[in-house]
């Protein structure tokens, strides 16, 4: 099974930038789709962005404009910029692969991303 590992998460400043990493310990050519989904304390985890193996994107209205995937097949890792960050979107960010259709398989360990305000 491919492990997924994210990185890149931190503190940052509202209205700020960040870019978080998903690297995979295979080629990401065996997910059909690969995503980012983040989890606020006390809410229900929710789809974020997607990138299918063609390179078709999806976001959530809330990112729209704001955020961006994208992947590098050669180096098997499937990024997400952070622009413009709300000071309410602090969560946990996961990276997760999708090996038919668009339901995660794969889920990695999470990355933090707190916002000041």
């Amino acid at each position: 099974q491919v492990q997924l590992v994210e990185s890149g998460g931190g503190l940052v400043q509202a209205g700020g930038s960040l870019r978080l990493s998903c690297a995979a310990s295979g080629s990401i050519f065996s997910f059909n789709a690969m995503g980012w989904y983040r989890q606020a304390p006390g809410k229900q985890r929710e789809l974020v962005a997607s990138i299918t193996s063609g390179g078709r994107t999806n976001y959530a209205d809330s990112v729209k404009g704001r955020f961006t995937i994208s992947r590098d097949n050669a180096k098997n890792t499937v990024y997400l910029q952070m622009n413009s960050l709300k000071p309410d979107a602090p969560a946990v960010y996961y990276c997760t692969g999708a090996l038919t259709g668009w339901r995660p398989d794969s889920w990695g360990q999470g990355t933090q991303v707190p916002v000041s305000s």
